[in-house]
């Protein structure tokens, strides 16, 4: 019996020294990990990590190159422009490279929307940047938005609405025959599409000087020089932020800082569910856990995925039927 005892206390210590010998070697390496830096962007620290650093340093998720000493995030099939890295909102701003100053009759290279990051919204899918954020604000947390569009279009003949099918003459020169448009907006539904229009090309932007009846094309062509922000609040959180899984995270926008809010057992006694939060969202959870009861968490799941899936869909659909016949 005392051998066991002392055996015990041998694991433990050995346990011990093991945690202490991985800390100290963890933080010699963060130690070993300045700040790196390419062009004007001069503050590139974890998560993000240049393709020069050291094999420990930053994550390689969030790796960045520096071509011609410009910060360069390959993304999808592209490869996009960074402007800047905000450690303060967790998001990073890159702008499509065949965008330039000054004139306006540069063109977006890539084709890219909202669409393209939809596996973003299911919380089993853990991608490296996300088109929405987790934000608190008085009337509580919510996903919010980080873009809007803007969907260049060939119509075979000319559009009277002039206020929100903005003419792209004389700044862009297209070989297609027809006339030119673009458009700001959130999204573009089948209803707002007219007549004879197809859509040519997307992008995205984060500049929310735009207004989608008013904007000139020197005002979208500006949103587009400004680029768009993606967001990785959700690494910060993993990291920063929670410290068990029963915290929710999210980014204040009066502080300006991460926020935790713990969860607490729910009126029933079943269920964890966000403190001070009324009976309302608890019955919500309860049915919801009821449907996975009697149905199976996976055949719910499938069932959520269909409709997310339908009502992302939907909102992209004029950019769905374009793809389709171009």
């Amino acid at each position: 019996m005392v051998m066991w005892r002392e055996m015990l206390l041998l694991v433990i210590f050995l346990v011990f020294v093991v945690q202490q010998i991985c800390a100290t070697h963890e933080q010699e390496h963060s130690m070993d990990c300045p700040t790196s830096s390419c062009g004007k962007i001069t503050n590139i620290s974890r998560p993000f990590r240049l393709k020069r650093d050291p094999i420990h340093c930053g994550d390689s998720k969030y790796e960045l190159d520096c071509e011609n000493n410009v910060t360069v995030l390959y993304l999808f099939s592209g490869k996009y422009h960074v402007q800047a890295i905000n450690y303060n909102n967790f998001t990073i701003r890159v702008v499509d490279p065949g965008v330039e100053e000054p004139s306006c009759s540069s063109l977006p290279r890539y084709f890219l929307s909202e669409s393209n990051f939809s596996d973003g919204y299911f919380i089993d899918v853990v991608a490296p940047y996300l088109s929405y954020q987790y934000q608190s604000h008085q009337s509580g947390p919510e996903w919010n938005s980080l873009w809007k569009h803007i969907i260049y279009l060939n119509c075979s003949h000319p559009v009277s609405e002039k206020n929100k099918y903005v003419n792209t003459a004389p700044c862009v020169k297209w070989q297609s025959k027809g006339y030119m448009y673009a458009t700001a907006a959130d999204y573009l539904t089948a209803a707002e599409l007219k007549v004879g229009c197809g859509v040519k090309l997307v992008s995205l932007t984060s500049w929310w000087g735009l207004d989608a009846n008013e904007s000139s094309y020197t005002d979208m062509n500006r949103a587009l020089l400004y680029g768009f922000e993606m967001s990785w609040l959700h690494f910060a959180c993993d990291h920063q932020c929670r410290k068990s899984s029963d915290d929710e995270c999210s980014f204040n926008t009066s502080t300006l800082k991460l926020q935790c809010a713990p969860l607490c057992q729910d009126k029933f006694g079943i269920l964890l569910v966000r403190c001070g939060k009324g009976i309302q969202i608890q019955l919500k959870l309860i049915i919801f856990m009821a449907l996975c009861s009697i149905l199976g968490l996976g055949v719910v799941r499938r069932i959520l995925r269909i409709i997310f899936s339908f009502i992302f869909r939907y909102r992209d659909m004029v950019t769905a039927v374009s793809l389709s016949t171009m």
